[in-house]
Formats: structure tokens, sequence, C-alpha cells
């Protein structure tokens, strides 16, 4: 009786709350000028604001005009003044929360979360949700239990501010009618040891009637992985209930051969963008690729076009002004103090009624040792397509630059671990070439020019992406490899798991 007034409310909830977010869709431009005029409202008193005249700001070229693009390090000397507890500097108070992540120029990065933008982190997931709810007119999940793959809830304190994972973070908020279904317990969710945690997760779960699962792909895949060589079975006749995986944090498609063959059955896919920043986007309509853009969640979005990301004449688009399939630097302000915040990622918008987005990559992840400048999406869409034509699985790639090779012409080396290798390996290295070709004028230019080689693949061994993560330190929570390189120093780490 109990599951099915839970089933009943939750659908009825869900809804509702589907209902009320048509407003935002059909208001995002509008809603996006207002929210940034009044951020800085907000803010006008802090030192940020001062010295960058908040005062006068009375449109989005006002703010554009007096406040830069800043990445990590353009803020770090304010963030600093916060660690050391001081109010007004960002933003009107000290951040509830520091997500601490970490960096590749700056060591670890502090990034400040505020208590008005805890709750849209909260309430992004619980959108995501309803709107599954709602359009599936299924709610069976919430009868069983629910598992999410997290880093450890256990915080640190920077001169009084809470500070940890931001997945830790968000476990300390998650609504009290779902935390009595939740796993796994908080003794195994603070093991550090990835490896350790994971087989904790597997023995607390494998007689569980789990119904929905959360986590970014790499370790969704490690977690099954173990339930099946411990169980001898497939991930749905374990868990013949699971209904929905929620995911995150990565680009799902490159994944989902593989997530199927482990599942063995069907299991609904949502997927999300969420970020220590911010929770920006989730899949509403899930008959088609693309996350709906949340305009109204304390974030105000900018977009530079991305092949002049870095250049001092950058144009700063908004919403209103963006192209369909063009790839764009995202840019923050958030409720938090983040100000004109480059976060790293590209995206590349697939709708404009409502909103809707791929996350096409990474401003720092790409190629273009020669020029090529290719991005993840391309790669991505390029092995989609050859594994289309040749199937195989894929469990991991990373692709890097061969600039000095020990004979012939220069040429782009992927690093493959394969679950299963294709047939012909030769035809699937020709076809791959192909279909990036076809993605990037560069690259076939430099191809058809006599400039690089066709494309090399490395067949790693097993399990080669865990072990390389495990040797950095890497392994579990929210770290993932990148897939692209603009040089050999991921390469070269690779070359010991070669085949």
């Amino acid at each position: 009786m109990l599951n099915f007034l839970k089933k009943n409310v939750a659908l009825i909830w869900a809804k509702k709350h589907v209902q009320k977010a048509e407003e935002f869709k059909r208001n995002s431009e509008k809603n996006q000028e207002n929210l940034l005029l009044s951020l800085t409202e907000t803010a006008k008193k802090t030192l940020f604001g001062r010295e960058h005249d908040f005062e006068n700001i009375k449109s989005v070229k006002d703010f554009q005009d007096r406040v830069k693009v800043a990445d990590y390090e353009d803020l770090k000397p304010y963030i600093e003044k916060v660690k050391r507890g001081q109010a007004n500097i960002l933003w009107t108070e000290t951040p509830e929360y520091f997500a601490k992540t970490s960096g590749t120029t700056s060591g670890s990065k502090y990034i400040p979360i505020s208590k008005e933008a805890m709750p849209f982190q909260i309430k992004g997931a619980q959108s995501a949700l309803f709107h599954y709810i709602a359009k599936k007119n299924n709610s069976d999940f919430v009868k069983g239990k629910m598992i999410f793959l997290q880093g450890s809830p256990e915080l640190e304190e920077v001169f009084g501010i809470k500070t940890g994972r931001l997945s830790g973070i968000v476990a300390h908020h998650i609504p009290k009618y779902l935390q009595k279904n939740r796993l796994p317990s908080w003794e195994t969710n603070i093991i550090e040891d990835w490896e350790t945690k994971v087989d904790k997760i597997v023995e607390e779960t494998e007689n569980e009637n789990m119904t929905l699962i959360s986590g970014i792909p790499p370790w969704l895949i490690m977690y099954f992985e173990k339930l099946i060589q411990k169980r001898g079975k497939k991930i749905k006749q374990i868990f013949p209930n699971l209904q929905l995986i929620v995911t995150g944090g990565v680009n799902y498609e490159p994944y989902r051969d593989k997530m199927e063959e482990l599942l063995a059955g069907k299991v609904d896919i949502v997927q999300t963008f969420p970020a220590s920043e911010g929770f920006f986007a989730f899949q509403d309509d899930y008959t088609k690729e693309g996350l709906l853009l949340l305009t109204n969640h304390g974030i105000f979005y900018e977009f530079i076009p991305l092949e002049e990301y870095g250049k001092p004449d950058a144009r700063r688009l908004t919403l209103k002004e963006v192209e369909l399939h063009k790839d764009y630097a995202l840019i923050l302000t958030t409720n938090s103090g983040l100000w004109a915040y480059s976060i790293g990622d590209v995206v590349r918008f697939i709708d404009k009624n409502p909103y809707r987005i791929l996350v096409s990559g990474r401003t720092k992840h790409f190629t273009s040792a020669f020029g090529e400048h290719v991005i993840a999406f391309e790669v991505e869409e390029a092995m989609k397509a050859t594994l289309e034509k040749y199937p195989a699985q894929i469990t991991e790639f990373h692709l890097a630059p061969q600039v000095n090779p020990s004979e012939g012409l220069p040429y782009h080396e992927w690093f493959i671990e394969f679950e299963k290798e294709p047939e012909n390996l030769d035809l699937f290295k020709n076809e791959l070439d192909d279909q990036l070709r076809k993605r990037n004028n560069y690259y076939d230019d430099l191809i058809s020019g006599n400039i690089l080689q066709k494309l090399h693949i490395s067949s790693l061994k097993k399990n080669a992406f865990q072990e390389y993560a495990k040797s950095q330190g890497k392994l579990g929570g929210q770290n993932k490899t990148p897939r692209l390189g603009n040089d050999r120093k991921i390469a070269d780490l690779l070359e010991i798991y070669k085949l």
C-alpha cells in the first residue's frame, strides 16, 4: 500500500513540475537578461562588484564591457580571500561550501557554492527525475533501492567553510523521501580507495531490489563488471526491477554499446550535465539526443564561438544570438560569485525551442598538433559511425598526435581498449579515418595533402585505462581520462599497456 501511494504521489508531483517548467522554456532569453541584472545588483557592493562598477551595469553589454572572461587563475586571488573567511568578496556572504576539484595548472580548485546556489544543484537532479516520470508515466523506481556512485561525503573545513567533492556535498542534501531507499551505506561511501569501495558496494547491493543507479559511465561499467564477475549473470538478471540509470560527467553515447551488453535488458537512460559550478542541463526528450538547458537556475550563460576562444576580440554571444550545430565555449556567471567564468566545456545547440545542447568537448581537450583542431564530438561521432559499419566493443580510447615517428609521415595514434575487436582491424582503421575526415575538413586536407598519413590504432590490454587512472591517483569518483591530447603526456604513459 505504501509503495502504491509513493508511486502515485510521485506521478502527481512530476506532472505538476513539468507543467510549471513550460514557463521557463518559453521565456529563456528574457529570463537570462533579467537574471544577469539581478546578480550584478545583488553583488554590487562586493569587492568584485566595486572593482568592476556593477553599480552602473544596466544591460548585458554593460556587463561584458566591464567584466572580462576569466578562468580559475584569474579569480584565484579573490577565492583565496574567501578561503581565509572574508565575506563580501565575490558574493555577498562566504560560501556555504567549497567544491574541491583537481586542476591542471592551479593544483586543487576551490569552487564556491553559495546558500542560494546549493538548492539548484538538487532541483536540477529532481527536475530530471520528474521529467522522466511525467514523460514516461513511470514512477516504479521509487519502490526499490537506489544507488549513487559518488565521492566520499566526508567534508573538511576551510576557515569554517565545508569543503569536499561535489558528489559528496550533494549526498548531504538528498531529500528525506529518498534517503530510506538509498545505498550504499555511509561507512562504504566514505571509503577513499575506489576499488575497495566498489567491492563493498557490490557486497551491499548484489541481493537488493535495485531500481535506480546513478554515476558516470566508466565507473558504472566497473561496478557492473564486478557484479557480473561475482554473480555470473548479467545486470538485468541480478536486478530484474532495474528501471533507470541516471548518468552525467561525460557523453554517454560512446559507452552505450558496452552498457547495453552488460545490462542485457531494457533500462531507461537519463543523461545530465552537472558540475561543481552548477547543474546546467538534463535530457527531457528520450526520443532524440540533446539536453534541456536550465536557464532559470541561477546561472547566466554566454557562448564564445570555439574558433574565437582565447582571442582578445572573441564575441560573447547570448542565447538569442547562438546558431544551431556550432561549437561554443561555455561561459558562466553564477549566484555563487563566478563572473564570466570559463568552465572549459564546449557545447553545441541542436534545438532552440526549447534550448537543447550537446556537450561536444573541452576547450583544453583537443588534438591540433598540425592545425586540425579535432574536438571530442568529432572523434566520438566518427567512432560511433565506424562501429555501426564494423561492429566491435570499445571500453575506452585516447587520441594523441605522433609528430616524430620513427619512419614515414606524422599521424594520429588512437589508443583503444577493445572489449571485442572488429573482425578486420585494418578495415576498421580505414573507416575510422574516413569518418573523421568527413567531420573535420582540416584533418581531411592534411591527409589528402600528404602532410599526415592515415591514423594508427594501438590496441591496449584489458583494464588498461583503469590501471592508468589508478597509477595517476585518479581512479573513481568524477575522474575521467581525456579522450584527446594535444601532446603525448598521456599517450606515453599508455605505451606500457599495448598488446
